[in-house]
């Protein structure tokens, strides 16, 4: 069963842990959106800036996953149970891809559904800053909060130079 409609959260969770789990979620997704995106990608330009971003949402799935252990003790448990308990030896070789490419209208699809998630992202961990007691979890969030509103910036840089049509007054010369 999963957690997400489309996506996107359903429910909510009263839970400060909870809402770290949530967090988790929706950066888990972000990474799989984006190794998809490169997969399929031959603009090595836009691939530089999608694989800069997954590296940070995977940075931020660790700084989340390192707060829950610290502040679930029963994850914090199951975690070192299972360390003792799985030994990989093997490295995951990488899938043969598909060889199909993008085209440029599909990307720029792609790169607005992307900024579309940073968005969601920031509002949902400023909603979880005022809901969330401990100082030290929502000094995590607002960290977080920022790398995504620089993720929003950088996506946007790309949408501008590959897009033909015009956004408003926003340009790259501002």
């Amino acid at each position: 069963m999963s957690y997400t409609t489309d996506r996107q959260p359903q429910g909510y969770p009263y839970f400060p842990t909870n809402k770290i789990r949530e967090a988790m979620i929706g950066e888990l997704v972000a990474i799989n959106d984006y190794a998809y995106h490169i997969s399929h990608s031959d603009i090595e330009e836009i691939n530089e800036i999608w694989q800069h971003i997954m590296d940070d949402e995977k940075r931020h799935y660790g700084m989340f996953l390192d707060l829950l252990r610290k502040y679930d003790p029963a994850q914090y448990e199951m975690f070192k149970k299972v360390k003792k308990q799985i030994h990989i030896n093997k490295k995951i070789k990488n899938p043969t891809c598909s060889s199909k490419k993008y085209n440029q209208d599909l990307i720029l699809n792609y790169i607005r559904n992307d900024i579309k998630g940073e968005l969601e992202a920031i509002i949902l961990y400023e909603q979880h800053i005022t809901e969330i007691p401990c100082k030290e979890v929502r000094e995590v969030f607002h960290k977080i909060i920022n790398d995504e509103k620089e993720h929003v910036e950088e996506l946007t840089i790309v949408l501008l130079k590959y897009d033909k049509d015009k956004y408003g007054p926003i340009s790259m010369n501002k």
